[in-house]
């Protein structure tokens, strides 16, 4: 089985979790791309969507889903996304995107918040071998190295190869990413990231997933919070 037999089963079992005349958040990826035909194939689901992606508005568009604005909606119903890594506990790091702060105002919006991903991402606990994403108001920049230097944090503006200088947000903020080592304290971390003056959010997801559906060559499984 490919990675992409993978995805599209991953997809496939997600469309179980969408109930019809809902509102729907969706995120970024392939597993979501395969996600949105599959809306598009069964004619007996009517859904709006909301997505913080601007390349997942567009492939909605195309395939004739109905894309609300965020700010025009209060509640959703499900929400699915990808990660690069999500724990036994449903904490994840969401880093290459660099839309993470749209990303939890949706996930935090919806009553069921999914995270699609593959076995290979599902761990004991978050290995922090991707960097924490903090979306950061320019004039902050220094101060902010500086707070997350003193906690034990390497932090890197993030630039592209494809555009001169800084690699600016959606919401026209700079991006950080901060490397960490031997982090004791998921939660502790991401409250302190928050707390410095200038920190918009952060790519650390704590206490928002609800459910991780985890999709492996032999079998699919739900892995549901706790005290969900």
């Amino acid at each position: 089985m490919t990675s992409d037999d993978l995805k599209k089963s991953c997809a496939r079992e997600a469309l179980k979790y969408i109930k019809s005349n809902t509102i729907i958040g969706l995120g970024g990826g392939s597993t979501i791309s395969y996600l949105i035909e599959y809306i598009k194939e069964n004619k007996d689901l009517k859904v709006k969507v909301v997505t913080p992606s601007a390349k997942t508005k567009m492939l909605c568009i195309k395939n004739g889903l109905e894309v609300l604005h965020t700010c025009s909606v209060d509640k959703i119903a499900v929400a699915f996304d990808g990660c690069d890594e999500v724990d036994e506990n449903l904490n994840a790091i969401k880093s290459g995107g660099g839309i993470h702060t749209k990303e939890k105002l949706i996930a935090t919006m919806a009553e069921d918040y999914i995270l699609l991903v593959d076995d290979t991402k599902f761990v004991k606990t978050l290995t922090f071998k991707h960097p924490v994403v903090l979306e950061i108001l320019e004039d902050s920049l220094k101060y902010v190295e500086s707070v997350v230097t003193e906690l034990g944090g390497k932090p890197i503006i993030r630039n592209s190869a494809a555009k001169d200088g800084f690699t600016i947000s959606d919401n026209g903020n700079l991006l950080m990413d901060v490397f960490f080592h031997n982090v004791k304290d998921i939660y502790k971390l991401e409250n302190s990231l928050k707390n410095i003056c200038g920190v918009i959010d952060t790519s650390l997801f704590t206490n928002v997933v609800t459910k991780a559906l985890i999709v492996g060559r032999d079998d699919i499984r739900m892995v549901s919070r706790k005290n969900y």
